[in-house]
């Protein structure tokens, strides 16, 4: 990429890494706690209106439409917005969540039956070394829960990979807005019953300035801002060129949340981030470089996996032409219009 490109991915990185400060002053604005699932409506809320009245469906199943919705949006954040409510550090959940490359590895393998290379088992292999160590490093200081349930929204991303992988949308922007819709009403429904219609009515009439400009931050530098310029990079360069900017996202949250809320990890969580972050960028670098070789010997590489927000390259077997076409010409279909999430 060239230096302005470049620069444009890095700071889709810092957008994305100050997402997790964003969202922490949200949730405890001024001593208040805001119910995470309500939060979560609100976020999708600003997301998908009013631009859904302007974008088409995507050109895909309304099986997979939903699907996205619950796992990828709904799922993810849901969860990730929970563990925060409990405690978990917000520079702490912008490293774990980053295990969703290792587990989408996992998953398409499974049920794509697209096959990891050698490398990428090692970099799943290093990373779980790595979980466990934060894991056990966390537990010595603080409840383990809201870990596991970053986890869990990980691997729901990871399943909103999948699935968006199998539906191959031409049109990034309008699965995204189209599937955040599935998001504001069951997770609205969902606080009314666990959290009780007193606290959501009575957070709503007394929204705190910091609750507002945290929503908007993410709905608007996050999604629409980050997610545009990245899927606009994405249709530019091989994803192989741009994913590894990911790698800077923990970096940019873990910093963020040391200098503005006072989060300073443990050594135990620190070496288990490295860790991690080791088997995320093996698994992702691998598949750049055998996607090189194999396009230099044989003309056609392997199909990449351009993971909605992360962009992890997975092996999937020799392509043949046909298929090869087609994936080029999806990626300049997309390039159409800017994604958002």
């Amino acid at each position: 990429m060239n230096l302005r490109h470049s620069l444009l991915a890095a700071l889709v990185a810092v957008l994305w890494g100050l997402n997790f400060v964003a969202i922490d002053f949200g949730l405890h604005a001024n001593g208040r706690e805001v119910p995470p699932l309500l939060f979560v409506a609100m976020r999708f809320l600003l997301v998908v209106f009013p631009w859904i009245f302007f974008i088409r469906p995507p050109d895909v199943s309304w099986k997979a439409i939903i699907g996205v919705g619950v796992f990828m949006s709904a799922g993810q954040f849901g969860l990730l917005y929970l563990a925060m409510a409990l405690g978990m550090p917000a520079g702490l959940a912008s490293l774990v969540l980053q295990a969703q490359v290792l587990l989408t590895v996992l998953l398409a393998a499974g049920f794509l039956r697209e096959r990891p290379s050698r490398s990428q088992l090692a970099g799943v292999v290093l990373g779980v070394a790595g979980l466990a160590v934060v894991a056990v490093g966390r537990s010595a200081v603080a409840p383990v829960l809201p870990l596991i349930i970053v986890l869990g929204a990980a691997l729901s991303w990871a399943a909103g990979n999948v699935i968006a992988r199998q539906a191959k949308a031409a049109s990034g922007l309008g699965l995204v807005v189209w599937s955040g819709a599935v998001v504001p009403l069951p997770l609205a429904g969902l606080s009314l019953l666990v959290d009780g219609p007193d606290v959501v009515f009575g957070t709503l009439a007394d929204l705190q300035p910091a609750t507002i400009l945290s929503a908007l931050y993410t709905a608007i530098f996050a999604s629409l801002v980050g997610y545009g310029i990245w899927n606009r990079l994405l249709a530019s360069y091989p994803s192989s060129a741009v994913v590894p900017f990911t790698l800077l996202v923990p970096v940019v949250g873990m910093s963020a949340a040391w200098l503005t809320l006072g989060e300073v990890p443990t050594p135990a969580e620190l070496a288990g981030g490295l860790l991690l972050l080791g088997g995320v960028a093996t698994a992702v670098l691998a598949g750049r470089g055998r996607q090189v070789l194999l396009g230099q010997r044989r003309g056609a590489g392997l199909a990449p996996v351009l993971v909605p927000g992360l962009g992890a390259v997975l092996r999937t077997g020799e392509a043949d032409d046909d298929g090869r076409l087609a994936a080029e010409a999806g990626i300049r279909a997309g390039a159409r219009a800017p994604d958002a999430r």
